[in-house]
């Protein structure tokens, strides 16, 4: 992941550069996972540009989504991981309402609704939980996964329903396995 190393004159990591390695990685699963570290480094990098590690963030965001399949567990990971970065983005470079990636509320809304339960349904799932079917106990720890940035975007809300419901899946999430 040597940000120095260059091909004609580019970076070898150039945000151009993993942009079309990943366009053209398809399938391999190695490759998608390399590029989204590098893409993920980057757009962690406080020694970058604002703008770019946003540009960084957003082709992260890309390339996990193709790397995930359609399963329950994939999606979960796949929104979780989003969430997680998507809220880093908003902590330390600032929401940007404009953008649906770095906006608080759509960033939540995103992640209640990945959630498959809502809270009163997760706050009843929770009773007892480890009598449940394994499949009941695997949608509890999904939901817990997904909601977890919640916790850190619940101050950049307005008061309102969706607020509203960012602390009522803080109160349910104690609860979840």
């Amino acid at each position: 992941m040597d940000s120095g190393a260059t091909t004609g004159g580019r970076s070898r990591n150039s945000l151009e550069e993993v942009r079309e390695r990943a366009d053209r990685a398809g399938a391999d699963g190695q490759e998608m996972e390399h590029l989204h570290e590098v893409a993920l480094s980057r757009a962690q990098d406080g020694r970058l540009p604002a703008e770019s590690r946003k540009q960084w963030a957003k082709l992260s965001l890309r390339i996990n989504t193709r790397m995930h399949g359609d399963g329950p567990w994939d999606r979960a990971r796949m929104t979780a991981h989003n969430g997680r970065l998507r809220t880093m983005v908003i902590e330390e470079l600032g929401p940007d309402p404009d953008d649906a990636d770095w906006d608080p509320a759509a960033v939540v809304s995103d992640i209640v609704s990945a959630a498959t339960l809502t809270p009163p349904q997760a706050r009843d799932l929770s009773v007892r939980w480890q009598e449940r079917p394994i499949e009941q106990i695997g949608l509890l720890r999904r939901a817990k996964n997904v909601t977890a940035p919640l916790e850190r975007l619940q101050h950049h809300l307005r008061p309102g329903p969706l607020h509203d419901l960012a602390l009522e899946w803080l109160s349910v999430r104690k609860h979840l396995p």
